[in-house]
Order: C-alpha cells, then structure tokens, then sequence
C-alpha cells in the first residue's frame, strides 16, 4: 500500500572552519581538525543526496560523531567535559520557524542539532520509499525501521543530551520537549500505518485492523494536543496533517469494525458504523482541503487526491452498500412461510 507523509524542512546550519590556529597546533591535532571539516560537509552534503540510503547516513553521522566526541568528553575518560566545548559557535535554523537561526558556542548543541537532522533524514527516506506506487514486503520493512530508528533517535538526544544544554532550548524551537514529542510521536503512529498496510494486504481479521487503525489515530491525536500550545503561525500545517490523519485512522476503525460486526450479523449495528465511517471520511477530506491551503512549512500537495486517501473512500462506500444490502435480505420473523 502506498502512503503520504507530511515533512517538515531539513534544519539548516552556516560552515564551521574548525581552524584553531595557537590551540590545534601540532600535525595529529591539525589532522582531527581537518578530518571534522571534512566529515561534517559529508554528512551535510548526504542530506539532501537523493541517491543516499541508510547504510551511508550512518557511515557519515558514526564518522562525525565520533570525531566530535573529543570536543564534548574528556580524553581520559572521566566524568569531566573536554576543555574544547565551548570553542566554537555552532548555528541551526529550526525546521518550523525557517531562517531564523539559534547560536550556541557550545559542542553539544552542535550534536544535537546535527543529530535532529539525522533523524529528519530517516523520516524523509521513510516517506519517499512508502510514496511509491507498489511498495515491496522488503520496502514496507524499511519505512518500519527507518521511523523506528528516526524515533529512537529523538528520544536518544530529548534524554541524554538536551538536558546538558548550558542555555536551555527556547520556546516553539526544534529542541524543546514539544517539538521533540510531536515528532517521536509522529515518527511511532507513521510505522503502525505500515503495520495497518501490511495487516490489511495478508487479510488479518478485521477486528485487528480496527484496533490498529484506533490506537493509530491516538497517536495523532496525542501528536496534535502536543503541539496545540505553539504559535499557529509556524505550527498550523503540520496541525492539519495530525489532524487529518486522526480522522482518516478514525474511519478506518469504524469501517472494519463495521465489518466485525456484518460478521456477525449485526447489519444495524454495522450500518451505524459504517455511516459514522463516511462522516469521519468527509471531515479527513475537508481537512486535507484546509492542508493544501493553509501556509507554513512543509510541501504543498492535495492529499485528498492520493492514492492512499481514495482507496478508503471506495472501501467505506463499498461495504456500507453491502452492509445496506445484507440489512435487506434478513427475513421478517413475523412473515408467514407458505
């Protein structure tokens, strides 16, 4: 099953010489210098390569990493911080409030912010490889593991390296606890639409389905109520994007539960479902309206034209009409038999 994610930007950030001439001054000190210059370029440049996979994203982010180790934690191995953390001002934009740059002469942001653009990548690959038309068992398997990797990711720096900030993140940027939340949420309800996807094509019970499609619109509602504290101005389009999606999974539980209970035949019942479907389906699709509309980062798309948006549509239609038809032909009870 093809997907649509919505992505916000790559964050971006301004060239780091890392000449320390008087400090770095002997031959293996210049060559480290050197060598972090040229793998931060690397993985800078990966970013935006299109022909880039994973093994390669974490060759160059293990590369980086560990030669900006050295700028963080004392050689010697104790519990004391290298000296050379605060020698260089690092800058980074923010993925919802554009160019406007934040600055911290300080080695751990620098990890983090570049660490927040590793886990960006795996979103973005994860979207581009489920935005395929016919999406392979293999390929299904990757977008899972690629989201799981970019939620382990933020979770890794919201716990072991945002709280070492000397200058605590600002409010509505990328590094604070919402902003980090919504995604590592995002990231979680995203992989169990695979999950959903891949459910759905090896014929699991429909009750399953339901189930999965009700915890998934859970988590975009939790993704949403994260964010409803920031400024609409930066936050709104990717609001719509929850939002939509929780009344798209929404559906798609009241739709296979309808199915549970056809099942059974319970047509009332199935009937009430299934109509409750359709309204859920026509609010995911005056929202996806409102998306395309409104401004802020991420792409400008009509998601209510996708192929993953159309194919709920025809299903809710489809079974509402078998539920109608079976609801016909139950015999009246009272109806003499001749």
């Amino acid at each position: 099953m093809t997907h649509w994610f919505h992505r916000n930007p790559l964050k971006a950030t301004a060239p780091v010489s890392f000449n320390y001439y008087g400090v770095a001054s002997g031959p293996a000190a210049s060559k480290i210098c050197s060598d972090l210059r040229s793998s931060r370029a690397r993985l800078l440049e990966l970013f935006t390569d299109l022909s880039c996979n994973p093994e390669m994203m974490k060759n160059a982010a293990d590369s980086y990493f560990s030669l900006l180790q050295g700028f963080i934690n004392s050689l010697d191995e104790s519990t004391q911080e290298s000296k050379l953390r605060y020698i260089q001002n690092f800058k980074w934009t923010d993925t919802l409030q554009g160019q406007v740059p934040s600055a911290q002469q300080d080695a751990v942001f620098e990890l983090i912010s570049m660490g927040f653009n590793v886990a960006l990548w795996y979103t973005k690959y994860a979207s581009r490889l489920a935005g395929k038309e016919n999406v392979t068992e293999d390929e299904a398997k990757e977008v899972h593991r690629s989201l799981k990797i970019a939620a382990g990711i933020f979770k890794h720096l919201k716990e072991s390296h945002i709280p070492k900030l000397i200058t605590p993140a600002e409010k509505g940027r990328d590094l604070e606890a919402r902003l980090v939340d919504a995604y590592i949420i995002q990231c979680q309800a995203e992989a169990q639409e695979v999950t959903i996807a891949r459910a759905i094509e090896l014929k699991h019970a429909p009750g399953l389905i339901a189930a999965l499609a009700y915890e998934t619109a859970n988590f975009y509602q939790k993704a949403d109520h994260t964010l409803s504290s920031l400024e609409p101005a930066y936050s709104a389009k990717w609001r719509k994007y929850l939002l939509l999606k929780m009344c798209f999974y929404t559906a798609y539980a009241y739709c296979y539960h309808g199915q549970t209970l056809l099942a059974s035949d319970k047509c009332g019942e199935a009937i009430r479902s299934l109509q409750e479907a359709e309204k859920l389906y026509a609010k995911a699709e005056a929202l996806c309206k409102e998306y395309g509309e409104t401004k802020g980062p991420g792409p400008t798309v009509k998601p209510s034209g996708h192929l993953f948006f159309r194919k709920l549509g025809n299903l809710v239609k489809n079974t509402l009409e078998k539920c109608q038809r079976e609801n016909g032909f139950i015999p009246n009870p009272n109806q003499r038999k001749w």
